[in-house]
């Protein structure tokens, strides 16, 4: 998602790439699009803003063995305080473990 306009080679580029005025629109799309798949969200300022407008059902966090010095904050400018989920279901994988937190609505 972007304020900027497209390239003018986007349709060769991005062929797959939707434009959308709003989250809200945004979300929309993908989920049509995505049919009985998963959408995935995969930016911390789209996450924050689709949490807040209560978009999201779901929140996955892996921990990976890696510490990293800078990086946006995934959660960090959550408006109206704090967002609820539920107890996670547990995927212990090679390396890493996953976590998928039901948000709580």
């Amino acid at each position: 998602m972007t304020h900027r306009p497209p390239p003018e080679d986007s349709a060769t580029r991005f062929p797959r790439t939707t434009l959308t005025g709003s989250v809200e629109e945004a979300v929309s799309t993908a989920k049509d699009t995505a049919g009985d798949r998963f959408v995935t969200i995969a930016s911390a300022d789209i996450i924050q803003q689709a949490l807040t407008l209560g978009l999201v059902e779901e929140i996955c966090i892996s921990g990976v063995p890696v510490l990293l010095g800078t990086a946006v904050r995934y959660f960090g400018e959550l408006v109206g305080g704090h967002v609820m989920l539920e107890d996670p279901e547990v995927v212990q994988g090679t390396r890493a473990l996953h976590l998928r937190y039901p948000v709580r609505r």
